[in-house]
């Protein structure tokens, strides 16, 4: 008894390009990177690719394969677009100042991304291969952001710490009391001695 698959449920028969071996995976790149430009048609692309293929010693792909794969990543690279979008909009609302909050917004919004592409059974390899390199980099930057801001205060503290000083030395040479250079120290470079 053979069960039917319900809309929705499951991956379904992959496509031709799907099937292919891992040796053609720079090629099924190139022909992706290919389309999401968009400055050639996509019969010269088809075309190319099949080339491509033959010279590694595969057979050529359909075009009504070619043109199901097309659609696919196209939608797929239209929700990313959307996502992006919607990431952008974030960003610019809690502006510049709200660094941290807003790396791990980005990152929940890819993990949301990420889990509605699951749920719908559209989640192939270039939309996981996206995301990933996608929060790889929100990490990235959520890193950086953090190594940058620590690097500026050890900068800011080393020079507070310097300024102090000065105000010692000029302090005590033109005769103020430690209570004075405190009060400056503390009052206006924020150091407390």
């Amino acid at each position: 008894m053979s069960r039917r698959r319900r809309k929705g449920e499951g991956r379904g028969r992959l496509s031709a390009i799907d099937m292919l071996p891992e040796i053609a995976g720079p090629d099924i790149q190139w022909a992706v990177d290919e389309l999401i430009a968009s400055q050639r048609p996509q019969t010269e692309i088809l075309a190319e690719f099949n080339e491509r293929l033959a010279a590694i010693g595969l057979g050529p792909i359909s075009s009504s394969a070619f043109n199901r794969h097309s659609l696919r990543l196209a939608a797929t690279t239209r929700r990313m677009k959307e996502t992006q979008d919607i990431t952008r909009a974030i960003t610019e609302r809690l502006g510049p100042d709200a660094g941290d909050s807003m790396t791990v917004g980005l990152a929940t919004l890819l993990k949301q991304a990420a889990w509605d592409l699951g749920e719908s059974g559209k989640l192939d390899p270039e939309s996981v291969m996206f995301l990933s390199r996608s929060l790889q980099a929100v990490v990235g930057a959520q890193k950086t952001s953090a190594d940058v801001r620590r690097a500026a205060q050890a900068e800011l503290d080393a020079k507070l710490t310097k300024a102090a000083e000065a105000v010692k030395a000029v302090g005590k040479e033109r005769g103020l009391t430690q209570d004075v250079i405190d009060a400056i120290s503390s009052g206006i470079l924020g150091v407390k001695q």
